[in-house]
């Protein structure tokens, strides 16, 4: 009779070997079952570990040698996929839990504190941070209603329902939360604001929570910021040929402001920093004054406004002023008194980098006019103003190629494009048919016709038709290039942009 090998699932087989021993031990099993184990080894791993692992398993191993640098990407694979689905384990949790008597017996502000049932909401947060984090979520809603409470991620700019979980854990959630981002859980009348530092696997993930009270409970979404330096590169983030260039010449100037623009969410502040990285900070002062600090950047001071102390962009920038910087980055621009010390501190000496909330270029210089800046001080300190948008690329796996109809070769104004493309979906990027996102640009220089139409007053619209003039690519003629080259669809890019 043959002896049949059970394999165990994805889940099981990562349990044989908690994460804090195969990483502090350097062993990774890979596979296993009746006739024996698969493990992968780090060099320098001690022949008394193999024992200990081949005795707990109670089965041979088979051992493969790996380097230090392939055992760590294997480690963070394999442990970040082996969590089971958010949607596994709250249907886990829901099982454990006896859910009427956490809804009738335990008080709300003591549940994850003293309850001995609290060991499965934390399970289920971290298996909605793991997942969030392996879906390159932005974002993660957990959301009240009379019924039902709701956990949507955020995926390339879109919104997902993920899981339902039962209304009764709602509370417990959030308070787990809280905890977590040191709020205050006996407080549900206002809104909260904290942050988490976690590590999955390795790998830092700064989180900002923000609590809202709503009329079935508090509302949560939290941000998620993954913290890997090496993100920040503007090649990486899709800025390509001469608005690069333009991009290094604005940051080689001595003095000046140079402003990111965009709506919530579309990727200005990781440019600034890509921005900052060009800069050489070892013979440079660069100084940041950020709500919040979102990426850690070495050789570069950054300052944190906090306005319960009533540490201000403002009042910051003034202190900022007194450490003698050669480069200021503000997080954001949102007031008289923010725009003012900015464009004092561009007219002596320094060069500003900042975001505003606007929708293009043009309109920038009205949105700092309306603040209450004079339009001659503006035309003498602006340097330059980037727009910026983010288009969902298209799924490589399944996208299809398809002839362009008479209105689309209209709108590519003659650009050659004898194939398009278009989602179509499929499990590798989770039927959107779309994976991942990258920026479309729209970069106005300000030249000396400019700083005569910016001193005079003139119109937004005149603003803009002068910049296009002089050579000035729209968002979407910066978008057309990833169209015609089957990075994103025509239609992404029409609804992230106008004409």
């Amino acid at each position: 009779m043959e002896q049949t090998a059970t394999i165990l699932n994805e889940r099981q087989l990562i349990r044989k070997i908690p994460y804090t021993f195969a990483k502090a031990k350097g062993v990774l099993l890979a596979n296993l079952s009746v006739e024996g184990a698969e493990v992968q080894v780090r060099k320098g791993t001690a022949a008394a570990t193999l024992a200990e692992v081949r005795r707990a398993l109670g089965v041979p191993l088979h051992a493969t040698l790996i380097s230090t640098e392939e055992f760590d990407k294997a480690l963070a694979l394999a442990y970040a996929q082996a969590d089971g689905s958010a949607a596994s384990m709250v249907g886990d949790v829901e099982q454990d839990m006896d859910l009427s008597q956490l809804v009738n017996d335990l008080p709300p502000t003591e549940d994850l504190l003293d309850a001995e049932n609290d060991a499965p909401v934390i399970r289920m947060i971290n298996a909605l941070l793991t997942q969030a984090v392996r879906d390159n979520a932005s974002d993660i809603h957990i959301e009240p209603f009379e019924t039902r409470s709701v956990v949507r991620f955020r995926v390339d700019g879109t919104l997902k329902d993920v899981v339902e979980p039962h209304r009764a854990l709602h509370a417990a959630m959030v308070s787990r939360l809280k905890i977590m981002a040191e709020l205050d859980i006996a407080e549900k009348r206002l809104p909260q604001d904290g942050r988490i530092t976690l590590r999955l696997a390795g790998r830092p993930v700064d989180v900002r929570v923000s609590t809202l009270p709503t009329g079935h409970g508090e509302r949560v979404v939290l941000r998620l910021l993954d913290k890997d330096a090496g993100r920040l590169n503007l090649e990486r983030l899709g800025m390509k040929g001469t608005t690069l260039i333009q991009i290094d010449e604005l940051m080689r100037q001595p003095h000046g402001i140079v402003l990111v623009t965009g709506p919530t969410g579309s990727g200005k502040t990781t440019t600034l920093y890509a921005a900052l990285s060009r800069i050489d900070a070892t013979v440079t002062n660069v100084m940041t004054v950020e709500d919040p600090v979102e990426y850690d950047l070495d050789g570069i001071g950054q300052t944190q406004v906090n306005p319960r102390i009533d540490m201000t962009f403002a009042r910051a920038l003034r202190a900022i002023l007194r450490q003698d910087p050669d480069v200021i980055m503000i997080g954001e621009i949102r007031d008289l008194e923010t725009a003012q010390i900015a464009v004092q501190a561009s007219l002596t000496g320094h060069l500003v980098l900042a975001t505003l909330h606007t929708n293009d270029t043009a309109s920038s210089v009205t949105r700092l006019t309306d603040m209450g800046v004079e339009p001659f001080l503006l035309s003498s300190s602006i340097l330059g103003i980037l727009a910026q948008r983010l288009v969902r690329c298209l799924c490589t796996v399944c996208r299809e190629a398809y002839e362009p109809g008479p209105a689309e070769l209209a709108l590519l104004e003659g650009a050659p494009a004898t194939m398009l493309y278009r989602p179509i979906g499929c499990q590798s990027c989770g039927h959107t048919g779309y994976h991942r996102r990258t920026g479309i640009y729209e970069l106005m220089r300000v030249d000396d016709g400019l700083r005569r139409l910016i001193h005079d007053r003139v119109s937004e619209q005149s603003l803009r038709e002068y910049a296009l003039k002089q050579g000035m690519h729209s968002l979407r003629e910066d978008g057309m290039r990833l169209v015609i080259t089957g990075v994103t669809s025509m239609e992404e890019l029409l609804r992230v942009s106008r004409d």
